[in-house]
Order: C-alpha cells, then sequence, then structure tokens
C-alpha cells in the first residue's frame, strides 16, 4: 500500500539527508500509521504545506501499545538517534496519555519530483494518508 507521511521541515530534512532512518508516530488514539502500514509498503514523504518530495520503501514497522515509561525510555534508548529524538527532546512533548508508538524504519529513500496532492475525502488536519488506491489516486493533476 502507498502512504503520505506529512512532516515538517527539520524532520523530513534529516530523512533526505540520511540522518533519520525511522519515521515514529505516538498517539493517545489507534490512528494511522499504527495497523496500517506494512514492509514493503511506499511511503510519499510531503513537507507540511507543501509538496511531496520523496518516497521511502519500508523495511520494518515495530509497534508498541499500551505504552510505559519503561517502553518509552526503551524505544528512545535503542532508536532515538535514528529517530531523531533523545531523553531532553521526550521530556517536552511526551504525555503520558500516548497509547501507540509505530516506528517505520526506512530503506531506499529517493528524492521524487515534487507534487501536490488533493487531500479531499481525509481529515483536514491528518499527518498520515492510508492510500488503498495508490498514489496517482491522489496526485493533483495541476501544480
Amino acid at each position: 500500500m502507498d502512504h503520505i507521511a506529512i512532516l515538517k521541515d527539520g524532520p523530513l530534512d534529516s530523512i533526505l539527508s540520511g540522518k533519520k532512518t525511522i519515521e515514529s508516530r505516538w498517539s493517545v488514539n489507534k490512528i494511522a500509521p499504527f495497523g496500517k502500514v506494512h514492509q514493503g509498503d511506499t511511503i510519499f514523504l510531503q513537507r507540511s504545506g507543501g509538496s511531496v518530495e520523496a518516497k521511502a520503501s519500508v523495511s520494518k514497522v515495530l509497534e508498541f501499545s499500551p505504552l510505559t515509561k519503561k517502553i518509552v525510555d526503551d524505544v528512545v534508548r535503542e532508536y532515538g538517534s535514528a529517530i531523531g529524538i533523545d531523553e531532553t527532546s521526550v521530556k517536552l512533548w511526551w504525555n503520558p496519555t500516548k497509547n501507540y508508538c509505530t516506528l517505520i524504519f526506512f530503506d531506499e529513500i529517493k528524492k521524487t519530483t515534487p507534487f501536490r496532492v488533493n487531500k479531499e475525502g481525509f481529515a483536514s488536519m491528518a499527518a498520515w494518508l492510508c492510500l488503498p488506491h495508490g498514489i496517482e489516486a491522489v496526485k493533483r493533476k495541476s501544480y
């Protein structure tokens, strides 16, 4: 399946430079990508408010729920540098009501010719889109 991950400038630039090799998504509710992304899927990387700029293959997915302080600490200790987080940054955004964590390991990150996406039919603030009909179904016809 194809997916679109919408990312802020810093995390996207870290992925494109090869510094960040795992995308993590943490949530209170069981929302995508938890349970929706699988090894072999393709993730299109979109800059928040901008265009899709790259795509990556998923080499591995790890999911954790329910989250405990120990699980969060273990995830940060083992994968933090590849995610782009550390104990200090987690303290700034961590909320103990978060129950779900998805780690998506990227392989074969490739820049694409930028294109825009039609998000009609998706939640306006959605930061992850699952595309059962593929990327072509949401590509805008004009830029």
